[in-house]
Formats: C-alpha cells, structure tokens, sequence
C-alpha cells in the first residue's frame, strides 16, 4: 500500500515517552543523539525538541542538546518548549547552515498566547498555530465546532499574513485530534469537517494543516477485534479522511509509517460510523472497534 504523501515531524524527543525521559534524567545527550537520527533514518522531515519543564530550569541542557542534535542530523527543528524566553533560546542556538538553510518551527501560538512572534522580527521562523482555542472579548476559549475552528485558523493565518509578512507556506494549523473514547460530542467530526472547510478556503491555499495522532487511541485496547493495531489503524482511518482535504502534516513517530486504508477496511468502517454518532451511541460505536 502506497504512503501517504505528508510530512512527518518526529515526536520522540519528548518527556512523555519513558524511554527518552530516562535519556533526559541521565543527561544522555549520546542516546538523544541516536533517537535523532533513528527518526531522520525512519522518514521524519522535521525533530519536535521538548524537554518539558527543563527548559525552565537548565539552560545549560537545553543548549547543548540542540547542539548535539544538530551535530547528529541535518533536520531542521520544531521548538516545542513552555515559554517565550526558551524559545527565544533555541532560536538563538538553532545553526540553520547544519540544516541546508531550512527555518526552524516555533511550536506553538494561540491567539491567546501570541507573545512568540515577538521573535520574529528577530530571527524568522515558521510557526505551528494551535486552533483548539479562540479569543472572544478579550477571553480564551475553547474551540468546539467546525466553524469555531476554522474561523480561528483563518484570522490566525491572515494576521500572520499581513502583520508579520508570513508566506501562507509557513504557517501550520494545528488541529486537535481527540480521543476517540471519550469524544461524546462530536470533537472528531468538527475537526474533519474543519480539515474540509480550511482546505477549501481560497485564501488560505498553500497553508499546511497538522494534528498529533497519537491521542485519538488513548486508553483503548491495542488490537481491534480483526486483530490488527488498533491505535495505529485509528490514525490511518483519519488521516485517510482528512489527506484528501490538504491535511498534510503529521506529529508523530515515523517508524511506524501512515497509509491509506481501503474502503472495506474494519477499523475504518467503525470510525465513519463512529463519527456519525454522538452521546452514548458514539461511546457504543467505538466499542465495535473492538468486539467481534
């Protein structure tokens, strides 16, 4: 089966993998360094970076473990760090020349929290803008409805357009994919319709939309009642929905590569009819994905 065509941000260099936390806690920049380059071996065109609350605390660390990277693999970096100054930071040690000249990825703002492209002018950069959340009279909220979120994506998208000079290529919409099981309200669908909406919007061609997969299987069993991955099945049905319609960019762990699955496939049948459910009878539905 061929591979979808998107591009891949290598998630691992995070403290929520037990693995690469223990390589934080030793301070194992040698293993780091190896993580790197397993991921650029296995496909990934960029490397997340987020060392968690370290990046608060230990400058030093933060530092030298994007220099060690960047000894080791020639992708460029996607900055996924808690605070202005620690972005500010990275950018300033990010060596672009060790990445043929490719900008790195500021990930990410909201328009609640767009103190980061104060950077900008500084050092440009592309940028990874969250769309799960809006600002509504000067107050945060959360992002619910088709609309909601691709309304946020296009204001975000313009203002970077035409405040900061930002070609469209640069900015990345992040779309949030929820859990599947406990997604009693529609999150699921709201976000495929919003994939539709933004990728039919002709002033926002050329922009990337993105998504970190890896949620929408959280606390299910790891096999569907075929026997085949469930977690990883569920991240293909939705990519194979959501690719047709500009989704092109995933964070995720490249090893375990993403295709599109066939019309009769199990996984992707129960996720449609999933998605057409609500309440208790959407609960019911992802049951199906795994009892025969």
């Amino acid at each position: 089966m061929t591979a979808f065509d998107i591009t891949i941000i290598g998630e691992r260099i995070n403290p929520g993998f037990k693995s690469t936390k223990a390589l934080f806690d030793n301070s194992d920049l040698a293993g780091i360094q190896a993580l790197a380059v397993k991921q650029a071996e296995a496909g990934a065109s960029y490397l997340n970076f987020n060392i968690g609350a370290r990046a608060l605390t230990d400058t030093a660390f933060l530092t030298e473990a994007i220099r060690a990277i960047q000894a080791a693999v020639t992708l460029p970096l996607s900055f996924d760090v808690p605070s202005v100054q620690a972005h500010a930071l990275c950018l300033q040690t990010y060596d672009a020349a060790r990445a043929g000249g490719a900008l790195p990825i500021v990930n990410s703002i909201t328009e609640h929290r767009w103190d980061a492209m104060s950077l900008y002018a500084q050092r440009p950069f592309k940028v990874v803008v969250m769309a799960s959340e809006r600002v509504e009279h000067g107050v945060a909220k959360n992002n619910k409805s088709a609309a909601e979120i691709a309304g946020t994506a296009r204001r975000a998208a313009l203002r970077l357009r035409e405040d900061y000079g930002m070609a469209l290529d640069d900015i990345i919409i992040d779309l949030s994919v929820s859990a599947i099981i406990a997604d009693t309200e529609g999150l699921n669908r709201g976000t495929l319709e919003a994939v539709k909406l933004i990728g039919g919007d002709p002033d926002l061609k050329g922009l990337h939309m993105m998504g970190g997969l890896s949620n929408i299987g959280q606390q299910l069993p790891p096999k569907a009642a075929d026997g085949s991955d469930l977690k990883h099945q569920l991240e293909n049905a939705f990519l194979t929905l959501a690719v047709p319609y500009g989704f092109d960019t995933v964070l995720g762990t490249p090893w375990r590569g993403y295709a599109p699955l066939p019309e009769d496939n199990y996984v992707l049948q129960a996720y449609q009819n999933f998605l057409q459910q609500t309440g208790t009878n959407a609960l019911r539905a992802v049951r199906k994905l795994y009892k025969a």
